[in-house]
């Protein structure tokens, strides 16, 4: 009975776009190690200040932009590329070409021969490797959000949490195997030579991007309806692409929820996590300054918390298929304020393991479990005529904060010179999202209990 039970659990999971969704999940995921926590400790060990490495990391304000292109990506077609591999596939490989001739010229740099000739030419030089990097994959991950969507229809709700599960899974591996296999060798080896060794992992990410099936979809139907409809209004050939591409996805957006509960969505994705994006931005500079090794952040940071993920990945996956994504997303958002006041703890404490291996129990599960909830919330509400646009939206306000926002949190850390209230501070910041999610729910379940009685009066119709 139990066996059968397990079976019957695990049956969903045998879907083989599942698959296709975790090995895009690892090629988004990877490159936040070539940019984030690699270079982060990279620029800890050459001597530069949290502030500067903060400051650094600003480039990542790429990703909560990217909705600005996202809508090339639904309507252009990359010549000969888009033939042979898919509109989604086609873009996902160029841009991983992009970032393996900015990682194999950043293996070459020099950062103290560089420093030694002019500080200006070593931050000129590195910010544009690192720009080219983060719009690259910035530009990736619009298609991949996209790839996942587009595998699944609209009424395979079910299989949501799946695949945003596989997603994180995927995510969580690509960055933290590699990530391990950076910070086990850096002192070794030195980071020139640990960035030769990512460039391979691209290698692999392009193998993983030729290999996955582009996903079957009626979107260019869908756009070519819109299209007419603007020609019929009286727009130009060209006017009624450019509404299409650029305005359509963006009002097609607010008319399907309303101008008020749209707006509360917006503000909500941006700030649920924001938390969570300081709290990241300076975990491996926290780690440092604590007293762990390279190595031992390598192992517990990375090797340890990608094996937890993975299990409580699946495990809330679960949870949030059962219960409900509105439902998760609370419990997460709580969990997240908790795990934030383990690390407060570790602040106090100082560089203890065992303390160390509790917080990131802690913070990776409840990390995976918001997370699931989260990447399936956005799914719901994307529409998926122009799933690149509407997604890459709500994923920008998504990554704003851990983007652009915690940029600052080196700021924020010399400012108040002490790590375990810079932790409190962000553990007291979810709780704006958490009064939004409470009236979000309310909104669902009205709009709900109205579609059902519609539905009795009217037994044909369908959600839009």
């Amino acid at each position: 009975m139990l066996s059968s039970k397990f079976k019957t659990t695990l049956a969903p999971y045998a879907d083989r776009r599942l698959l296709f969704v975790f090995l895009m999940g690892c090629c988004s995921g990877f490159p936040w190690v070539l940019i984030g926590s690699n270079l982060n400790g990279w620029l800890a060990d050459e001597g530069l200040s949290r502030t500067a490495i903060g400051l650094f990391g600003s480039v990542f304000v790429l990703y909560a932009v990217n909705f600005l292109w996202a809508p090339l990506l639904d309507r252009i077609k990359i010549p000969f590329l888009s033939q042979r591999l898919g509109q989604r596939r086609s873009w996902i490989f160029s841009t991983q070409a992009i970032m393996l001739i900015a990682t194999l010229a950043l293996s070459q740099l020099d950062l103290q021969g560089l420093k030694a000739v002019d500080p200006w030419v070593t931050t000129v030089v590195l910010s544009s490797l690192i720009f080219a990097i983060a719009l690259a994959s910035s530009t990736q991950d619009i298609a991949i959000d996209a790839f996942r969507i587009d595998n699944f229809a609209e009424h395979e709700t079910d299989k949501f949490p799946l695949a945003s599960a596989m997603s994180v899974i995927g995510w969580w591996t690509g960055y933290s195997v590699p990530g391990y296999v950076g910070f086990i060798n850096a002192d070794a080896i030195g980071w020139n030579h640990v960035y030769v060794i990512m460039a391979g992992f691209i290698g692999l990410m392009a193998l993983a991007t030729l290999y996955v099936k582009e996903p079957e979809s009626d979107r260019e139907q869908r756009q070519d309806a819109a299209t007419r409809h603007y020609l019929a209004q009286g727009y130009s050939g060209l006017r009624a692409w450019l509404a299409v591409t650029v305005v359509e996805p963006f009002a097609e957006f607010f008319r399907r929820n309303g101008v008020k509960v749209a707006l509360t969505l917006l503000l909500f994705v941006f700030l649920f996590k924001l938390g969570e994006a300081f709290l990241g931005r300076m975990s491996i500079v926290f780690y440092k300054d604590v007293g762990f090794t390279n190595e031992q952040i390598g192992y517990y940071s990375k090797l340890v918390g990608w094996g937890l993920t993975v299990v409580y990945t699946l495990i809330g996956s679960y949870i949030n298929l059962r219960f409900g994504v509105i439902k998760g997303l609370f419990i997460g958002g709580v969990a997240m304020a908790s795990s934030n006041l383990m690390f407060a703890w570790l602040a106090m404490v100082g560089p203890n393991e065992h303390l160390l291996l509790g917080a990131i129990l802690v913070d990776n599960f409840t990390s995976a479990f918001a997370t699931i909830a989260f990447v399936s919330f956005l799914t719901f509400l994307t529409g998926r005529a122009f799933s690149a646009t509407q997604y890459a939206l709500l994923a920008s306000l998504g990554n704003l904060g851990r983007t652009t926002v915690a940029s600052f949190s080196g700021m924020m850390v010399d400012w108040l010179d002490s790590w375990s209230t810079f932790f409190v501070i962000t553990a007291l910041m979810v709780i704006p999202g958490l009064v939004m999610l409470i009236y979000i729910g309310r909104q669902f379940r009205q709009s709900s209990s109205q579609n059902d009685q519609a539905s009795e009066h009217c037994p044909d119709s369908r959600r839009n």
